[in-house]
Parts: structure tokens; sequence; C-alpha cells
């Protein structure tokens, strides 16, 4: 028989996060503490999200409400981690897809967390190898000088000859040291980092003493060297702070000021009402009337998360744009083209005769 869940498991799971205590790897969290099980697909995370919403809410609710978590959770502890749901903080309610979503999500970031100490302890012992390598013939020649095998003409030969090995492999040596810099000193990113370099939205994959892979957005795997990396501009969204986005329309410049003043108000109370999407602050401006007929205008808003995550950024936006086209319809604002001229030709037709159009 399956063993379930207790409610308890998620006071421990909220701790854990709360305190960073939760291991690099999630694991299933009816679990914890007992065995070495570990979520390993996105899969397992839902099941497992599924599992623990079952034995904390009411049977058959479709939510988590308050006094739910007031069985193991202090008040204050709970006006904490509603915010790490969405819409909860509005709602005062937990929905089965909030929940999942914030398992799946913190699924994700755990095993980006994982990629990345395995990626790093590699390129630590592929470093460690090489730091060994010179350290050993460096500990030779000194025994050798020691125990007087090596003359002094014989040390200057080994030293004659590792010079020019040195002239020889001069851009390797220059690769290698660049990318030692790029990976232990600059470190711009870490593995699953979403990335702009040359323009392209890429995903950090793995990471390597002299080379990088890049997920780009069909999932074709990209090398770069990290000698060449070393020499580019790189944007990181996830180091990133909340970060903007501007939309801009066109209305018609016969639009009436009360109107525009109104839709600026609408504008407003709707971003108020998503203080987990939308951050208060934002501004509606007019950028220029051309053609004496169109007034264009930007919406510059600032969300309450960094582009890491496209996907949740693309949906708040598909959102807010839906929300303008009904501002637009309930303000009947509108866009008129100017008038056009049409000339017509005189063409010779019966009168008697019906005019047959083209079919």
């Amino acid at each position: 028989m399956q063993r379930t869940a207790s409610a308890w498991t998620v006071k421990r799971l909220v701790n854990y996060v709360r305190s960073f205590g939760l291991t690099t790897i999630s694991k299933t969290v009816d679990e914890f503490g007992r065995t070495e099980s570990e979520i390993t697909s996105e899969w397992e995370a839902r099941n497992c999200a599924k599992r623990i919403f079952k034995n904390v809410a009411k049977p058959g609710a479709k939510y988590i409400e308050e006094e739910d978590l007031m069985r193991f959770l202090q008040r204050v502890e709970i006006h904490t981690i509603f915010p790490l749901f969405e819409g909860a903080l509005e709602t005062g309610k937990i929905t089965k897809s909030a929940f999942r979503n914030w398992v799946v999500r913190a699924y994700y970031e755990r095993k980006s967390l994982a990629h990345s100490l395995n990626d790093t302890k590699t390129a630590v012992q592929q470093l460690h190898k090489l730091a060994s390598a010179i350290v050993a013939v460096i500990i030779i020649v000194e025994t050798l000088m020691v125990m007087g095998v090596a003359s002094t003409k014989i040390i200057a030969f080994i030293l004659t000859q590792l010079l020019l090995l040195g002239f020889t492999f001069q851009n390797m040596c220059k690769t290698v040291f660049e990318s030692i810099v790029f990976v232990f000193v600059m470190h711009p990113f870490d593995i699953g980092d979403r990335c702009v370099i040359d323009g392209v939205q890429l995903i950090v994959e793995e990471m390597n003493i002299l080379t990088t892979v890049f997920l780009r957005y069909d999932n074709e795997k990209i090398y770069y060297p990290n000698s060449v990396l070393i020499t580019k501009p790189i944007s990181n969204f996830y180091r990133s702070p909340e970060m903007c986005d501007t939309i801009n329309f066109t209305i018609d410049v016969s639009t009436p000021m009360e109107t525009i003043i109104a839709l600026k108000k609408a504008i407003q109370t709707y971003i108020e009402s998503k203080p987990k999407y939308w951050n208060p602050k934002h501004s509606v401006i007019v950028k220029e009337i051309e053609n004496v007929h169109e007034m264009k205008m930007g919406l510059s808003v600032q969300h309450t998360i960094n582009h890491q995550n496209y996907g949740d950024r693309n949906v708040r936006i598909t959102e807010l744009i839906l929300e303008l086209k009904k501002m637009f319809e309930n303000l009947n604002i509108k866009y008129h083209l100017l008038p056009q001229e049409i000339h017509l030709t005189q063409v010779n037709w019966n009168p008697q005769r019906p005019l047959m159009l083209p079919s």
C-alpha cells in the first residue's frame, strides 16, 4: 500500500525553503529525512505536489485555505509564504495549479543548482589536474637538483626545451589562461541562467574549463569557447533585478482628452489589482503625433520578476495586452486612416443594359 504524505511535511518544506535548507536536488516531500529518493522529472514533481495538496486541503476541496495551514503554521508564517503562490495573496487561497507550479518551479531551481555545482566541481577537478601536472614537473626538477643527479647544464637544457614548448603552444596557453579567468574570476553566469549573447537568447546548459554549452530557443546546442566569451558582452536575465517592458500602441489624434485620462486611470486600476505581476510604478507617455492623424503612445510597466522565466513574462504581457484591448473597446478608442482620394474614369456603358460585374 502506498503511504501518503502527512500535512506536517508542508511546514517542513516551507522551513527548508526559508532557511535555504533544501538539498540541491529536491527530494520527494513525503520521504524527507527517511530515504534518498529524489524527484528526477517534472512529472514526479507534479505528482508530489498533488499528494501534498490532497493531504493538506479539506477532502474534495480545490484550494488550501488559511485555516488549513493554521493546524501546523502560525499566522505570521502563513502570511510569509502566501506571496510564494500565484493569486494567493489576493484571494487568501492556494489553488491546485498555483501549488503545483510552485513545486515544479522549486524542482527546476534545485536541479539547475545541482547541475551548476556539479559542473563547477568538474571544472575545479580539471584545474586541479593541470596544476598538479605543473607542480609535479617542478618537484621532479627540484628533486634531481637536490640529489645531484641533474647538473646545471641538464637543468638549463630542460628549461630551454620547456620554453620552446611554451612558444610552440603559446596560443593554447593563452586560451587556457583566459578560460580559467573567465570561469573562476569573471563567472558571468551559472547553469540554467538565461543569457543574451550576440543578440540571441541562450540558456546555459554546461560549463567546462575551455567551453560552455548553451541551449537556444529551439533546443539547438551551441558550443562557445570561453576564450571567445571573455571578449563578448553578456546579458544575464537571472542576475538582473525586476525588469521592464514597453507596449506601444497608436490611437486617433481626435481622441478626447477625457478619454485618454480615463484610459490612464483604467490602466492604473488594472496594474494595482495585480500586485503579484506588476510593480505599481508605471508610465503612459505620448511619443509623437505622426501624419496629423495618429498619436503614438507607450505603456511602460515593471514586472515583479526578471525575464529568466520567459514563459511567465510572455503570459503576463499577453494578459496585459488583452486587457488593453478591452479598455479600448469600453472607452470606444479607435484608430482611423486618413481619407483617401478615389479617382474614377468614365466608361462606356448602355443604360438600357444592366451593368455586369465580374464574379
